[in-house]
Parts: C-alpha cells; sequence; structure tokens
C-alpha cells in the first residue's frame, strides 16, 4: 500500500478573488496521486492572544490540528508592503503556542508565491524563511516559485493558461513532492 501524504496548503490573503488561492488550486490539481492537499484559508483565525492559551478558542484549536494531522506543509503567499501578510504571520504564532508545545518543528514545507509585481513575493519568502527557520521547519531551497501573475498566463478562473508557466509550477509540484517523501521517510 502507498504512503499517503497529507499535505496542508496555508493561503495568506483573506481576498475573494486572491491570486494566490488560485495558484493553491492550480498546484493541488497538479499533486500526483499519494498526496493529498488540504488548502486551507486564514479568515477564521482569530488573533494570537498569549492570554488565551490557558483557554484556546476552538478556530485555533481546529488549526492546530489540522497541522498536526499534515506531514507536510506548503505556504502560498502574496507580499504586502514588501513583507507576509499579518493573517500569515498571526497562523505562524498560534501554531508556535504555547511555548514548548509548536506544531511547526520538523514539518516539511515549501513556498510559493503570486502577485503582479516585477519581483513577485521574493521579499515576503525572504522574510517567511527567516521564521520558518526558528520554528525548526525544513524548507525545501530550490526552485524557488515567484509567479507573476497576468491574465495571458493564469485566467480569471485560476487556470494555467501558459504552457511555460504550466511547466514551471510542474518542476516545483515534482521538486516538493520529492522532498517531503524524502523528509518523511528521513523521520
Amino acid at each position: 500500500m502507498a504512503t499517503q501524504h497529507n499535505v496542508l496548503v496555508i493561503v495568506g490573503s483573506l481576498r475573494k478573488e486572491s491570486f494566490t488561492l488560485k495558484i493553491a488550486k492550480a498546484f493541488a490539481e497538479m499533486a500526483p496521486e499519494g498526496f493529498k492537499l488540504e488548502i486551507t484559508t486564514l479568515h477564521d483565525l482569530s488573533f494570537f492572544n498569549q492570554d488565551l492559551e490557558a483557554a484556546p478558542p476552538a478556530d485555533w484549536v481546529k488549526f492546530r490540528e489540522m497541522l498536526q494531522a499534515s506531514s507536510a506543509v506548503l505556504f502560498v503567499t502574496p507580499e504586502y508592503n514588501r513583507s507576509i501578510p499579518g493573517v500569515l504571520k498571526n497562523a505562524l504564532d498560534w501554531g508556535s503556542r504555547p511555548w514548548g508545545h509548536s506544531v511547526w518543528g520538523n514539518k516539511p514545507a515549501a513556498l510559493i508565491g503570486t502577485s503582479v509585481g516585477a519581483i513577485g513575493t521574493a521579499l515576503a519568502q525572504s522574510h517567511l524563511r527567516n521564521v520558518l527557520a526558528y520554528l525548526d521547519v525544513p524548507l525545501m531551497g530550490q526552485p524557488e516559485m515567484f509567479v507573476k501573475h497576468d491574465h495571458n498566463r493564469i485566467d480569471a478562473s485560476g487556470n494555467i493558461i501558459d504552457d511555460h508557466t504550466r511547466k514551471y509550477l510542474q518542476t516545483f509540484v515534482d521538486r516538493y513532492v520529492d522532498w517531503v517523501k524524502r523528509h518523511v521517510s528521513a523521520t
């Protein structure tokens, strides 16, 4: 029986027509058999407040349970003001608490981002890498994935309509699958 890898795909945008949500869905469609991707947005995750750790809110418990049930994580982030969105940082904080009980450690992950800007999400991903290093998340280093979102590459429904973009993303998907398999089999 083949191993089932449950991947939690965390979308760092709350926007209804989010480019990051569209690229997350495209990624999920390219995943091979044996990889179950659960896409989650952060709409319902309350703000981190250390005072709530003793009696955590239900949304915090649910988010942590989704992370614990996953064998890997894929972060899909936009770039806001040259960094990660506040909702994504909030999720990172919730998953790391209470102190000594982080659910992030040793969970293989990768980053992908899309934006209309010329440098994509390079700076947001750089900031995210710093936080994830502290949280002991083994990150796939290459290939880095910055997708320039435009209507000639990805249509309004989120379908990849450009062959070059599709091949670029498939290369990333294939490397991520290998990364997860290698890391999970080593633990």
